[in-house]
């Protein structure tokens, strides 16, 4: 495992990340990004309680049953691929090339609460098998990876292409802990994506440090301070069965620098001592992946059963 990032000037600007000890990734250049819909949702006051924006700016409160859903521009992923369920596990159906266009071509069509809801209840999903919960905070304007990743990763993720990002940031209700997650929109089919599923396993990509995915951090919200030099745990996942990459990045809510990222799934590791590990990071890291890929998967079965 590599180093962390190094300590950030006083003008926020993120350090070089520190050079791999293995191979860097074989540049290459990625491809041109069509313009996106994808709106963005209104900085969040953290006076309090977590809040969501409201739409065209007015802030509007929070309530866990909240029955009215914001539609923000006209959503992220569409259920064009009809009567597909999508599944990255074996035995499960199978997802053809042409349902693989269908989907990405169809991203735009589910509303952002969706996918992203505001509230998600993780069972079981903490450290110990602790309950969580985490509210929605920001979501991102849609973008092309340029946008979310560091340069290394974009040539990482290049051979399958950036059709397009869309992310949103969370907060664990005690507002202690951050996470960005984020779903790339790819303009791969389905021998690409397998390909580059087992090259990120056979050269732990997943798990190098200057590999890691950028936060999302929006002012006015708990997540102001999440920036590169606080990424402190991480997950990245190559799906082989849709055009998309999902990943979640995780750090403190109070700007602290952490100087020894790690990833999830040694994070995660009964016994283990760093800080991202007693601080759940990298259980919110990945019980936030494991959700909203869950959402994804319901989006296009739903779709697909009308």
């Amino acid at each position: 495992m590599g180093s962390g990032p190094r300590r950030r000037e006083e003008n926020g600007a993120a350090a070089a990340p520190p050079r791999p000890r293995t191979p860097p990734v074989p540049p290459a250049v990625p491809p041109r990004q069509a313009p996106g819909d994808f709106q963005q949702e209104p900085p969040v006051r953290q006076s309090g309680p977590v809040r969501d924006g409201g739409p065209h700016g007015r802030p509007a409160p929070r309530t866990v049953a909240a029955a009215v859903c914001l539609v923000l521009g006209v959503g992220l992923l569409g259920g064009a691929a009809a009567g597909t369920w999508l599944t990255d596990k074996p035995g499960g159906q199978a997802v053809t090339d042409g349902s693989f266009g269908d989907m990405r071509a169809a991203w735009h069509n589910t509303a952002v609460d969706d996918l992203f809801p505001r509230v998600i209840k993780g069972r079981g999903a903490g450290p110990g098998s602790a309950d969580r919960r985490w509210l929605r905070v920001a979501v991102a304007p849609d973008g092309n990876c340029r946008e979310g990743f560091d340069p290394l990763l974009v040539k990482a993720l290049s051979p399958v292409g950036c059709s397009r990002l869309v992310r949103a940031t969370y907060a664990d209700e005690t507002t202690s802990s951050v996470t960005t997650v984020g779903l790339v929109f790819t303009r791969s089919e389905g021998a690409g994506m397998r390909a580059l599923r087992k090259r990120f396993a056979v050269e732990n990509l997943g798990e190098r440090t200057d590999l890691m995915p950028r936060p999302y951090g929006a002012r006015g919200t708990v997540s102001a301070d999440f920036g590169d030099a606080q990424r402190a745990s991480w997950t990245i996942r190559v799906l082989s069965d849709a055009p998309v990459v999902v990943y979640a990045v995780s750090g403190f809510a109070d700007g602290r620098i952490v100087s020894d990222p790690q990833p999830a799934a040694e994070a995660t590791e009964k016994g283990e001592t760093s800080a991202a590990a007693q601080a759940g990071l990298g259980h919110d890291a990945q019980g936030i992946a494991d959700r909203i890929e869950r959402r994804l998967r319901e989006a296009a079965g739903e779709e697909g059963e009308q």
